[in-house]
């Protein structure tokens, strides 16, 4: 996670739809044959239809509100586009981590476990033994002082450690809370680019760090700023239960260590399961 990106109220970046890391709506060539590419203007709103329709493409939603297909668009559009505080559906989170996730989604009001969920998504697949290219650990990819900072021992196992999933979870929670309450005056005070939020601000310095947040007093215009923030949203109608959900029995169970940060999310088949990962198929 890096600490540079400056931004501005003209902001433009443009952006591959699979640099964004939503998983559940990456682009196999096989299934699409097309490349999209995003230009963002001003803030990140109109960012978000292209998203909506790919998920829609991939989830088998339909034309109106509600085809038949159990996908309703609205839904879909106004969850990319909310405050991350609707329902998780722990249907799509392991169910050893469902209630860590609910609790560091209740530490302030401005992180919901939908956010929570979407960014262990984005950081890890939820891969508690993945290893980051900057000393990051754990499911939640939390920078190494920072872990250090907002860790603590959450199952009473007497160790703290960032690839102790409820340990890095909640900690992840703390810090994203703390974040929060520092990008908080820029919106308030109006500094912050018309159409950012506390939230946008918050996963921008979750992703690149607060000083380069609060030096743009926006969300930087870096590719990895924007496509993180444009990222974890993306996930949010898959945590809610909309638009596709993952099965539990398609999270790893096993250890399955890496050494780098993945930019792209395994992307689920039309029919809601995961693609098998290229570990276990021998590629």
């Amino acid at each position: 996670m890096s600490e540079d990106g400056g931004g501005g109220s003209s902001k433009a970046a443009m952006i591959g739809l699979a640099s964004l890391g939503c998983g559940c709506m990456s682009l196999p060539v096989a299934a699409a044959g097309l490349v999209v590419v995003l230009i963002i203007f001003g803030g990140l709103g109109v960012l978000f239809a292209p998203i909506i329709a790919i998920i829609l493409f991939f989830g088998g939603g339909g034309d109106g509100p509600d085809d038949g297909s159990g996908v309703d668009t609205d839904e879909v559009s106004e969850s990319v586009q909310g405050d991350g505080k609707g329902d998780l559906d722990e249907n799509t989170v392991p169910d050893d981590l469902a209630d860590t996730i609910q609790e560091a989604g209740g530490i302030c009001d401005v992180i919901g476990p939908v956010v929570i969920a979407a960014q262990i998504e984005r950081e890890s697949s939820f891969n508690k033994d993945m290893l980051g290219p900057n000393g990051e650990e754990g499911i939640s990819q939390l920078p190494p002082d920072k872990f250090e900072e907002f860790g603590e021992d959450e199952d009473d196992n007497d160790e703290t450690q960032a690839t102790d999933p409820e340990d890095s979870i909640m900690a992840q929670g703390r810090y994203m809370c703390d974040l929060a309450e520092k990008v908080k005056p820029l919106v308030d005070s109006g500094e912050a680019l018309d159409g950012e939020s506390v939230l946008d601000l918050t996963l921008a310095a979750y992703a690149v760090g607060l000083d380069a947040v609060q030096k743009a007093k926006a969300v930087p215009a870096t590719t990895e700023a924007q496509s993180y923030v444009a990222g974890v949203r993306s996930n949010f109608p898959r945590f809610e239960g909309i638009g596709g959900s993952v099965a539990p029995s398609d999270f790893p169970s096993e250890s399955i260590p890496s050494t780098s940060n993945p930019s792209v999310s395994p992307p689920p088949d039309p029919d809601g399961s995961s693609s098998p990962d290229p570990e276990e198929s021998g590629e």
